[in-house]
């Protein structure tokens, strides 16, 4: 898995390469713990080059979504593509966690 992060204004992307699974998830979630601690609770997880999820990365991504509410924010995924969306679906992450169509789109959203 790589790791990009970008910040549009108070909404820092993370752009997220490979897979997430056991052996990566952990980085993820530590990616999210230090962009939490600064002034950026609203981000956005960039998926349009992320091929793989576990429920490892579920899990990450759903306690980075609680842990950005908690601090004022909140965490989107933008540009998710076919089988992990799938995967989000079969999870029932779909109904959890807000998905945009793009990284521009879901940035937008945020109204800021």
């Amino acid at each position: 898995m790589e790791l990009s992060i970008t910040h549009n204004g108070p909404v820092c992307v993370v752009a997220v390469r490979g897979s997430i699974d056991g052996s990566t998830a952990t980085q993820l979630q530590q990616e999210f713990a230090t962009h939490l601690q600064g002034p950026h609770a609203q981000l956005v997880i960039d998926c349009g080059a992320l091929e793989y999820t576990s429920s490892a990365g579920l899990r990450v991504l759903l306690a980075g979504m609680k842990d950005s509410r908690r601090l004022g924010g909140d965490l989107r995924l933008a540009a998710v593509q076919g089988g992990v969306h799938k995967v989000l679906q079969l999870s029932g992450f779909t109904g959890i966690l807000k998905i945009y169509p793009d990284v521009g789109t879901a940035v937008s959203s945020y109204g800021g």
